[in-house]
């Protein structure tokens, strides 16, 4: 065992103890050379089965309201700001959502998200949320979360009360690079989101996007920011770029950057589900297997909301393949 690899050892044991690594630890987790790359993983994966168990939360989403956002977010192709061509509709008739919701139910997702793309919903967007909910629980009896972007403690509460699980607010990156992927709202503005939904008692589903342009350094400070919200679920999504955007022209993040991240998020979030989610099967392709078993123990599945995805067959078959279950 080299110096690197006796340095991750003493960090794996302090995470299994109970203990928190320092910023100063995982920097240096962050930096490990390649050659201790797969070292990193295997402890990661270790620490993922003490907390976690075998199990990957399997979820499903749609796309509830699609396109016309008045964010302009440079990653994503429903903002309104940016010729890219993909449909729009508004938010979706119940019936349609709760088809989708049986779907997913049927396919042994454990869970299901409803995703709006606008900047958050108006009280008339929320009281159609809000018997959406209410028929998806009455007709199909799956976990309900939500992804409504900025929504006011009353919403919060409202939803508490619903009985949806999750909310999803993501801060996409870390607070000294986001200005250069949005303009028309703050890190702050998520960060006192994300402090809404957990104050009401809802579960906090909270992450971001690699490789849009940041360093290694800022995807941990961008770690080190989450630790601090302390998410119950941590969505990890790998830039996809989109013809439209300001980052289509963005080359790929390499397998081993996304490997390093997950694996050091991992030792910063033991607990949290760590969910490996867009982008997963254009940049690992047949590496997805690496990061099951290198730290997430989540999947979405079936699609995201302006891109395909793997089938939940395809994903449930790889899950058994590699020893673990859904």
């Amino acid at each position: 065992m080299n110096r690197e690899q006796t340095f991750i050892t003493q960090c794996k044991k302090k995470v299994l103890s109970g203990q928190k690594i320092t910023a100063d630890e995982s920097v240096l987790l962050i930096n490990i050379s390649d050659e201790s790359l797969q070292f990193l993983s295997d402890a990661a994966n270790e620490i993922t089965r003490a907390f976690n168990g075998n199990t990957v939360d399997v979820e499903t989403l749609i796309n509830a309201k699609k396109g016309t956002c008045p964010e302009d977010c440079m990653f994503c192709s429903q903002s309104g700001f940016y010729k890219t061509g993909i449909g729009t509709y508004k938010l979706l008739p119940p019936e349609i959502i709760v088809d989708n919701a049986k779907k997913a139910k049927d396919s042994g997702a454990k869970s299901f998200c409803l995703v709006c793309a606008w900047r958050g919903p108006t009280e008339q967007d929320f009281e159609e949320i809000r018997k959406i909910v209410e028929k998806v629980n009455s007709e199909v009896g799956i976990e309900v979360n939500c992804s409504l972007g900025f929504i006011t403690d009353n919403m919060a509460k409202h939803l508490k009360k619903l009985g949806v699980k999750r909310y999803n607010h993501n801060l996409e990156t870390a607070r000294s690079f986001f200005s250069k992927i949005c303009t028309t709202h703050t890190y702050q503005d998520r960060i006192d989101t994300a402090q809404i939904v957990k104050e009401n008692g809802l579960e906090l589903c909270c992450g971001g996007i690699l490789g849009m342009g940041e360093s290694r350094m800022q995807r941990l400070e961008f770690g080190l920011d989450l630790v601090k919200l302390d998410p119950e679920e941590c969505p990890i999504n790998i830039l996809v770029p989109q013809k439209g955007t300001p980052l289509e022209l963005k080359p790929k993040l390499s397998i081993g950057e996304i490997l390093r991240t997950v694996a050091v998020f991992r030792f910063l979030m033991p607990k949290t589900i760590l969910k490996i989610a867009g982008g997963r099967e254009v940049h690992l392709a047949n590496d997805q297997e690496k990061v099951l078993l290198g730290g997430a123990n989540g999947i979405i599945t079936g699609g995201y909301l302006t891109i395909g995805g793997n089938t939940p067959q395809e994903d449930f078959q790889m899950i058994s393949k590699i020893g673990l279950e859904a």
